[in-house]
């Protein structure tokens, strides 16, 4: 197996930047409508909270640098069962990251080209990403590289139109859209709900963490830099460029609120600057599905080297690739946009509390790292304060989340997230415990099957006995001095019509018979030719008479069934029914 070259701070960056930058698509506009002109207060709260992060994952990634972010983090200092939990949240997070992002993509493209299929094209999107993750990390980089820097120019020029804009224009609007009545009733309910919908923008932080193995040494924590000082930059920024850009009314409608990017392009800049804005869109949700893949690849292969998951999922490919987990999740990605008829903003619920909760318990993660693992060196450590505050902000978020109400028609964000949550840790659960699942099923079918099992052996062990006793019967043949010829017709009518396995010659030697060496020498011939049946010669200083075949028949027990070969001759002295049991042997 070829050995996967590691990743530089660019190409780690932009794997996971590509998520988190693409976050200027859609929380500008979604924290005006909750904020409105006090949204860029709470995306720089945002960041805020971000700074404070970047000491928590680097002290907790620093002592413990393996894949899995808070599952790893919570494994180490406390159960499988605690740390599956966390790890369940992060696979919905990127499930529903990689739907939602796939599917937004597609409907920016299909702004472009309105003849494309939306569900039909997500779908192919998801498969390039899965055939270009398993081609390895290393190829994967380079689209990210090029996706990040491209998406990275596309901020930049338009930002230059809108300052140019703004420089010949002025800031009015923003001045008129400070002094609108606040929106919530009040600042401090506007600045928690707003707060609570920014945190969404940093979506994808958490992500270096699940891929740090395929890092270069020292890289992690470089990632973790400029994440934060690009999303303190440009989402700030842009809604910034929108409160100066256009009235409140017109920000909070439903066509601003979904592509607010490309109408500010179209503002400043004209068709052309609006469409590069679109192709961007397009390109750097794209990358946000490959972060999904890629992040997600790093934590069930950790989980499975773990014994979590089935040993399955750790073949790899030449490439280093653990293919089977990257087409396990485009499976599960392709069923739940079917599954939604492409209605992913259904997925919002999931997106919004499996990222939240997993921040936190990354929060819990390094405190419990701080208590039960102290002795661990590590490069950096966050402060209780930091780790602290940033835990509570998360919380706040939340359950600002969690209490907002939803669109009419639209069900709530933790009803959603119960939805797929539930079938997900209960899947896991059983996972967990599956030989104590294993255990109980063997006992109930012991339970089930036994008493049917005892039957069967004791009518086997019954018909077997019958079966012995018939076999165990023995036959008597009385003669005098018959050849090998006639020794065999006797054996052959034993072996083709009677159950016995025994049989005994006698003969009377009664006044100076004796019997030939010859006779003995062919009674040896036939019982080697018929080894499954035990021959017994008896010799008997008797006269040959009914009276000794009933005297034999008492003493031995069986019947006696004398036997003829040919049929009996008028000078045969006595007549068969006085003999007993006849066979006759034609």
């Amino acid at each position: 197996m070829k050995k996967s070259k590691k990743l530089s701070t660019l190409a780690s960056t932009a794997i996971c930047g590509n998520d988190i930058s693409s976050s200027v698509l859609y929380v500008s506009a979604l924290a005006i409508a909750f904020a409105g002109q006090y949204a860029w207060i709470t995306l720089l709260i945002v960041s805020l909270v971000l700074f404070l992060f970047r000491k928590i994952y680097g002290e907790v990634v620093g002592a413990l640098p393996l894949n899995g972010g808070a599952y790893n983090a919570l494994l180490n200092t406390t159960s499988k069962s605690v740390a599956s939990f966390a790890a369940t949240l992060t696979l919905l997070s990127y499930m529903a990251t990689a739907v939602i992002s796939a599917n937004e993509a597609i409907h920016y493209l299909h702004h472009l080209i309105p003849a494309i299929p939306i569900i039909i094209s997500s779908i192919i999107l998801l498969i390039f990403f899965t055939l270009l993750t398993i081609g390895g990390v290393s190829e994967s980089a380079k689209v990210a590289i090029g996706i990040f820097l491209f998406h990275l120019t596309s901020f930049a020029i338009l930002s230059a139109f809108i300052t140019f804009y703004l420089f010949n224009n002025g800031i009015s609007i923003f001045i008129e859209n400070w002094h609108l009545p606040v929106t919530g009733g009040s600042i401090s309910n506007a600045i928690f709900l707003g707060f609570a919908a920014s945190m969404l923008g940093v979506s994808g932080f958490e992500s270096s963490a699940n891929f740090v193995e395929e890092q270069q040494r020292s890289v992690f924590p470089k990632t973790l830099k400029n994440m934060w000082i690009i999303v303190s930059i440009i989402n700030p920024l842009a809604a910034l460029f929108a409160l100066s850009l256009f009235a409140m009314p017109l920000l909070q409608s439903e066509a601003y609120q979904n592509t607010l990017l490309i109408e500010m392009a179209s503002h400043v800049g004209g068709n052309w600057l609006a469409i590069i804005i679109a192709i961007d869109a397009f390109l750097v949700l794209s990358g946000a599905v490959l972060t999904s893949f890629v992040g997600v690849s790093g934590l069930l292969e950790r989980m499975a080297l773990d014994r979590i998951l089935p040993q399955f999922f750790l073949k790899k490919n030449k490439k280093g690739s653990s293919y089977r987990i990257t087409i396990v999740f485009l499976l599960l990605t392709i069923s739940v946009l079917l599954i939604t008829n492409g209605n992913v903003k259904l997925l919002a619920g999931v997106y919004t509390i499996s990222f939240l909760s997993v921040m936190a318990l990354f929060g819990i993660g390094n405190i419990l790292l701080k208590v039960k693992r102290h002795r661990l060196p590590r490069p950096e450590k966050a402060s209780w304060f930091a780790i602290i505050t940033a835990i509570t902000a998360v919380i706040i978020a939340l359950i600002g989340n969690l209490i907002m109400q939803p669109k009419a028609g639209v069900p709530s964000n933790l009803s959603v997230f119960l939805e797929y949550f539930i079938p997900a840790i209960i899947l896991i659960i059983i996972m967990l415990n599956r030989t104590i699942l294993l255990k109980f099923l063997l006992k109930l079918i012991h339970s089930v099957f036994d008493p049917f099992r005892r039957f069967v052996l004791n009518t086997d062990k019954k018909i077997i006995s019958i079966i012995d006793d018939i076999n165990s019967q023995e036959f008597v043949y009385f003669t005098k001095n018959d050849d090998v010829e006639t020794l065999n017709k006797v054996m052959l009518y034993i072996k083709n019509n009677e159950h016995t396995k025994k049989i005994k010659i006698v003969t009377a030697t009664k006044h100076g018979f004796e019997v030939p060496a010859q006779f003995k020498n062919d009674i040896d011939v036939v019982d080697r030719e018929y080894p499954e049946i035990k021959i017994e010669l008896i010799e008997l200083n008797e006269d040959f008479t009914p009276e000794l075949i009933h005297k034999l028949s008492k003493d031995w027990d069986i019947p006696i069934n004398f036997m003829f070969i040919g049929s009996p001759g008028n000078s045969f002295p006595y007549k068969i029914e006085e003999l007993g049991g006849v066979r006759l042997i034609i």
